[in-house]
């Protein structure tokens, strides 16, 4: 069995495949616009021209004395607030500063108070050492061992 085909033209250029020749196809998928985008962008020209010219119309009337004063008063009152808030800040900053320096001072002294301690202690030991009666040392009689024994009385 073969492919050929009679009744096909087998001439080249007439539309019709050759046998033996493979077939192309070509599929055309065709998508409509969609102008959603371009909604988008004309609604926010809008949206800022309008806000333009409500600055532009609001920034056209000349303030009165009374707004002026009243800009001069908040203005103030903004300043007198910052300068708080920095007196504040400045003042927990010291708070700290010193709290820190406070438990420096209180490190050294527990220092110094333990060396002291320590010194005391080894003074203690050495006049109790001193202030000791000498120990007398008596041979034993049957073993021939050195017995150390203290003049003092024992209980």
């Amino acid at each position: 069995m073969t492919q050929y085909d009679p009744k096909l033209d087998p001439m080249p250029g007439s539309g019709r495949p050759l046998p033996g020749e493979p077939v192309y196809t070509e599929t055309v998928i065709v998508r409509r616009e969609s102008n959603t985008g371009w909604w988008i962008a004309g609604g926010l020209a809008m949206v800022i021209g309008i806000a333009v010219f409500w600055i532009l119309a609001s920034r056209a009337t000349t303030p009165t004395d009374d707004t002026e004063a009243r800009l001069a008063e908040a203005q103030a009152a903004q300043a007198v607030a910052q300068a708080q808030a920095s007196a504040d800040v400045a003042a927990v900053q010291g708070q700290i500063a010193g709290g820190q320096q406070s438990l420096a001072l209180a490190r050294a002294d527990a220092a110094r108070a333990q060396a002291e301690a320590q010194r005391a202690d080894s003074e203690a030991r050495a006049a109790e050492a001193r202030s000791a009666p000498p120990a007398v040392v008596t041979p034993a009689p049957s073993s021939g061992v050195a017995v150390i024994t203290p003049t003092s009385p024992q209980p």
